[in-house]
């Protein structure tokens, strides 16, 4: 019975935000979130090999990436690790899910958004969605400001410049997909280029918007946990 999962985190690079989703799994479920660097902004390589290091050698494991870390837990599967044992990509992408305009224009606004408190406006409307409980903003809010603008603003152009196709196919081990339906940053198209590739993969949808797990953290630990219960 796999009894650990390793959670990487969106691009404020904490695992703090995961806290009502840990809480929400069955008690048996040994969990663990490492942290990025909050001053420093490695690439997706070198965060690979600090997944690497992280990452159980002596127990099987599944591993869950939302957004940011997607590409990068899409290239630590394709090496095929012997303990991993499942993949949950949760927003996910294979190559950057912000083209053409849209990329021009977060490209100018990111990094002068980067220096000033995210609005409520922009919170509600691309992270938590509309009704939260106001714990959550507050708690995104507090997330991104222990990060440096500097290092916000590498980890977009990463997300920009990123395309893990061709690992994607190399991966063994099952993968379930989890789609926000309300998401206004990761769209559906991300999720069809994927399933181009893998086709056979899983994958849920729930209403909610980008940060489903910290919305939704009950129907996501439902999820996570028959997915997990169907790898024994």
């Amino acid at each position: 019975m796999i009894k650990r999962l390793v959670l990487l985190p969106g691009m404020h690079g904490t695992g703090e935000l995961f806290s009502e989703f840990m809480r929400t799994m069955p008690g048996q479920m040994h969990i663990e979130a490492p942290y990025y660097p909050g001053d420093a902004s490695p690439s997706y390589d070198q965060l690979q090999a600090m997944v690497e290091w992280f990452a159980p050698t002596s127990e099987d494991f599944v591993l869950l990436a939302e957004s940011y870390s997607t590409p990068l837990a899409i290239q630590y599967a394709a090496t095929n690790p012997p303990k991993l044992k499942g993949l949950i990509l949760c927003a996910g992408f294979a190559t950057s899910p912000i083209r053409g305009w849209r990329k021009l224009c977060v490209s100018l606004i990111a990094p002068l958004a980067f220096r000033l408190p995210l609005p409520e406006i922009a919170v509600s409307r691309f992270l938590v969605g509309p009704g939260a409980p106001d714990s959550l903003p507050t708690a995104v809010r507090a997330a991104i400001r222990s990060v440096k603008p500097a290092v916000l603003t590498e980890r977009l152009r990463q997300i920009f410049a990123v395309d893990v196709r061709p690992a994607l196919g190399k991966i063994a081990v099952p993968i379930l997909y989890i789609q926000a339906q309300r998401d206004r940053l990761v769209g559906p198209s991300s999720l069809k280029e994927i399933q181009g590739i893998k086709p056979q993969i899983e994958f849920a949808q729930l209403e909610g918007p980008h940060l489903i797990i910290q919305r939704e953290p009950q129907q996501s630990a439902d999820i996570v946990a028959r997915f997990v219960e169907g790898l024994q």
